[in-house]
């Protein structure tokens, strides 16, 4: 992501429906885990600390980004042991094996996403459970996935190859943000039209209009993990590292 968006992404993150709605859906799969008490978590890609309070529910985080500019942020947040890294190569913290690692919306960044998610399946423990977000279907991409610097968005059938090839079981795969699909691409799409590819979405919208927003996402929280939706702006997957 662009370094100069860092400062807006920590302003908004805690409050913004798209960041709150997807940590209530991430919360709930959580939830189906079974982890065991004051887990090793970490989280690759943690930007600037957005998922810290929910991770620390579960257990002792570990969070690394590569770039300076967010780990600034999240450094001030606490509830983390922070350090910079760089997947696929560069995962600090010693040889401490975790019990989960997180990747919300980060694989799309990635020039080599199957190297990278090779090298969190080394550093989780025997059946230690990956939760990982992305943005999905190739034909959405748009001026966001520019700004935000995406190298890709996915189809579920190429987000599950490339987790299988990486030494994972895959127990959950769907797309998720159904309700909001044509909003979102109605709104993306006239974002591009009119302001070029310089804008960015990381605003926060009036506070009414936010809770909507959020009620409407965050319901996607009693389907996920139950049935697999068929379409929606992103994928998310629950997989647990292969013996």
């Amino acid at each position: 992501m662009d370094p100069s968006l860092y400062p807006r992404m920590a302003a908004v993150e805690d409050r913004h429906w798209w960041f709150a709605g997807r940590r209530a859906i991430c919360d709930r799969l959580l939830q189906q885990c079974e982890l065991p008490k004051n887990a090793a978590i970490l989280e690759p890609g943690c930007g600037t600390g957005g998922n810290f309070p929910l991770l620390a529910h579960y257990g002792r985080v570990y969070a690394m980004d590569a770039e300076s500019a967010a780990l600034a942020f999240a450094a001030t947040r606490g509830g983390a042991e922070v350090a910079r890294g760089v997947l696929p190569l560069g995962i600090p913290f010693d040889a401490q094996q975790f019990d989960l690692a997180i990747m919300t919306d980060v694989i799309e960044h990635l020039d080599e996403p199957l190297a990278a998610l090779k090298a969190v399946r080394a550093r989780l423990k025997p059946r230690g459970v990956l939760l990982l977000t992305a943005p999905a279907i190739p034909r959405l991409w748009s001026v966001h996935d520019v700004t935000h610097h995406h190298r890709r968005r996915y189809r579920l059938s190429e987000l599950r190859r490339c987790l299988e090839a990486a030494g994972f079981t895959i127990g959950y795969i769907s797309y998720y943000n159904f309700w909001l699909l044509p909003a979102i691409v109605l709104a993306r799409t006239l974002a591009g039209l009119r302001r070029g590819a310089g804008v960015h979405d990381l605003i926060m919208p009036p506070a009414i209009i936010n809770r909507i927003l959020y009620a409407v996402f965050a319901s996607e929280r009693y389907l996920i993990g139950r049935v697999r939706i068929p379409i929606g702006v992103s994928l998310i997957a629950l997989a647990r590292a292969r013996d």
